[in-house]
């Protein structure tokens, strides 16, 4: 081997330590923080829906400290809007995006497709993508609950509901309830106010007045503030907080709530993104699973309290089911039983009749 041959060979081996030995010092590179980032369509003080996702969200805080920075955008819109807010916080460099109300559905899948390396979670939709999973909880089976309680409460036989939007979730949750309340009493009545908004505590305030005057004596509501549960206190009659409990604003008045769990699935879904194997999916659980929970039973009677407890861990063990065969559509028509013996998910998540007993026509059909 000639000299030369010989020093080119020496500067090959020592050019190949040092590179190995810079591979070696230099850390991986990782990001310092997981940016995690929230849209709510209503503000975070309406205690009820957007509360509830942000207490999930400073409980992520609490998990991981600062292996995470949190960003959230409260009043959003649903429409252009939302679909502003949510690339917002693509751009922002945010890695895992909460999207929490239905109506951002189409701007999630949109804005999506433009961030494949952002994985999006959105409350209530439908629409998936590889970077899209969809999460809810099974409200209708608190309503099943909330309607058992109130046809036993009701003096009047009347029972007044504040809708937000007529869309599926909604449409089951008053389905559900009357369902469970005609078991009760047979000739139960619900009256029906559409305030076509998900948090406006006037209209809300406004419709729950309106369903006292026509004679309901129980409210429930589908909608995100306590304003139904303080006409309610104010005017002597019972009501359901929704979304969280409620009684500091009806201590007279409030029989229980649906308490919106959020936290657990929200730090798991962090934990995911964090250990790498997030993956798109579909999460939908109720009361077995406490996403959702009741809050507890109050201003009823003892044997109330019971019976509301045990519909409760029924709805839970299986063995009482909201939907079960057979129910019967408007028209006295015996609706299609896909589920075996009660209706089966995708039939509850489309949901868009009314069940027989419920004089009222949904808008729009």
């Amino acid at each position: 081997m000639n000299k030369a041959i010989m020093a080119a060979l020496v500067l090959t081996a020592s050019c190949a330590g040092l590179s190995v030995a810079s591979a070696q010092d230099k850390p991986e590179s990782k990001p310092d923080k997981l940016k995690v980032g929230f849209v709510y369509v209503g503000p975070v003080g309406d205690f009820g829906w957007s509360y509830q996702h942000d207490q999930a969200r400073q409980a992520i805080v609490k998990e991981f400290g600062d292996k995470v920075e949190t960003t959230y955008l409260e009043k959003v819109s649903e429409g252009p809007d939302g679909e502003r807010s949510i690339e917002q916080l693509a751009r922002a460099g945010n890695k895992l995006i909460f999207v929490t109300s239905f109506g951002y559905m189409d701007s999630v899948i949109k804005v999506a497709k433009k961030y494949p390396d952002v994985k999006f979670e959105h409350a209530t939709g439908y629409k998936r993508e590889p970077n899209v999973s969809t999460y809810a909880g099974r409200f209708y089976e608190g309503r099943t609950i909330q309607g058992t309680i109130a046809a036993k409460i009701s003096k009047k036989g009347v029972l007044g509901y504040i809708g937000s939007f007529p869309v599926p979730e909604v449409i089951s949750g008053i389905n559900a309830t009357i369902l469970a309340a005609q078991k009760i009493n047979p000739n139960i009545k619900v009256k029906i106010v559409w305030v076509n908004s998900w948090f406006n505590p006037g209209k809300e305030a406004d419709a729950a007045k309106a369903l006292i005057d026509q004679g309901a004596d129980v409210i429930m509501q589908h909608t995100d503030s306590a304003a139904a549960v303080q006409i309610a206190n104010e005017r002597g009659i019972h009501a359901f907080g929704q979304d969280s409990d409620m009684i500091k604003f009806g201590p007279k008045a409030q029989l229980t709530a649906i308490i919106n769990n959020w936290t657990p699935y929200y730090v798991s879904r962090v934990k995911a993104v964090m250990d790498g194997n997030w993956a798109s999916q579909d999460v939908w659980e109720g009361l077995k699973d406490k996403m959702i929970q009741m809050a507890p039973y109050t201003n009823m009677p003892d044997d109330v309290k019971k019976l509301a407890a045990d519909t409760e861990a029924g709805i839970a063990a299986g063995t009482i089911k909201p939907f079960a065969c057979p129910i019967l559509d408007q028209e006295g028509k015996e609706v299609e039983c896909k589920g075996g013996d009660q209706l089966d998910d995708g039939q509850i998540r489309g949901m868009n009749f009314y069940v027989k007993g419920i004089d009222d026509k949904i808008p729009g059909k």
